[in-house]
């Protein structure tokens, strides 16, 4: 570990095992962001997946140690404001998409752990062959379905934005990975339109990308897993037009409470796009609290309730707990108090 991550792990790991750095969680909770779980770790290690992908390996150990240091309850738990301020540090995870292999990978990690979990679906995909355009384009460039359909994609690429040249020229996988993680970012300027037109001509994968209603149901039996919307076309809320605005939240939220037996009353907002139009459009429809992306903690007294903070979770903050900790501790500093003043000069590594 590089020396810049081997002091935020030590920073980290102060703050969540000292008394001076508990007490700066006292009256607040963690919302972790989680998306995939992958079979593998080796495939959620390649940098174009790391950032969206957990292996199954590192999610496991992840659970763990989010056990020792955390009351880990149901994110509606968390949110209730009538819950006492003092006690253990809570956290609730959350799982945006619908992901089929929140079913398969995740599902059973959580069983295992007793983890209680809140999974945010795209309804529009859910039991259907639709792909997310950023696996189906990625897993594409990638090359995971044969140099013919990358190049076929790549023609049609460049009628939109042209992929990189490093996509095609570099010599070993970790530098074109990373040139293929930069090149989606850039994909999400085209219209959400053009890239799922992309996306429904790629290969069929083996497996559907999302769950099925089925999968829902059985997670949902458990007691363990809550289902919420995340969109119907996980469109970016905020470049929808009013009516279109209001058929996708009108859609997801239809959908959860006609398959769901308790759906939660909490909105996901999908890549975490919202503003004031999008937060009454919500309000009209009985949302009181909706997830952003936005770094930091939730505090029931504090904070605007439909832009709600969490910490996101990557494959390598979860191989390394300790810097999850890092992040928490840069959350709590959104509420600076005197106490995280001595913690930082008293504790902090290299002080």
């Amino acid at each position: 570990m590089a020396l810049k991550q081997l002091i935020k792990a030590g920073t980290g790991w102060l703050y969540l095992n000292t008394p001076a750095g508990r007490r700066l969680l006292r009256g607040s909770g963690t919302i972790l962001m989680l998306h995939r779980v992958l079979a593998e770790d080796a495939r959620a290690d390649l940098p174009h997946r790391k950032d969206l992908c957990i292996g199954t390996a590192a999610f496991d150990h992840l659970l763990h140690w989010l056990g020792q240091h955390f009351e880990c309850v149901p994110l509606a738990e968390l949110l209730d404001p009538a819950a006492p301020a003092d006690g253990p540090p809570r956290l609730a995870l959350t799982f945006d998409d619908g992901w089929r292999d929140n079913a398969l990978h995740a599902f059973p990690l959580l069983r295992q752990h007793r983890m209680p979990a809140s999974i945010f679906l795209s309804t529009d995909f859910i039991g259907s062959p639709r792909r997310f355009w950023w696996e189906a384009i990625g897993e594409t460039l990638w090359g995971s379905f044969g140099e013919e359909a990358r190049e076929q994609l790549c023609v049609q690429l460049r009628r939109h934005l042209a992929p990189p040249a490093e996509l095609c020229a570099a010599a070993s996988d970790h530098p074109r990975s990373q040139a293929l993680g930069r090149f989606l970012q850039r994909l999400k300027s085209l219209p959400a339109t053009t890239l799922q037109e992309l996306a429904d001509g790629c290969p069929n994968p083996p497996e559907p990308h999302a769950l099925d209603w089925q999968q829902v149901r059985e997670m949902e039996d458990s007691g363990l897993v809550r289902f919420g919307p995340h969109g119907a076309s996980h469109a970016i809320l905020t470049g929808l037009d009013d009516a279109g605005l209001q058929a996708d939240l009108r859609r997801s939220h239809e959908a959860i409470a006609a398959h769901c037996r308790h759906p939660l009353p909490v909105y996901c907002y999908p890549n975490g796009d919202h503003d004031g139009r999008v937060c009454a459009a919500l309000a009209r429809l009985g949302y009181s609290h909706a997830l952003s992306t936005r770094p930091g903690l939730h505090r029931a007294r504090h904070g605007a309730l439909l832009s709600l903070p969490r910490i996101g979770v990557c494959q390598h903050s979860a191989r390394q707990p300790a810097l999850l900790g890092w992040r928490i501790l840069q959350g709590a500093h959104r509420h600076r108090t005197p106490a995280l003043q001595a913690l930082h000069t008293s504790e902090a590594p290299g002080r």
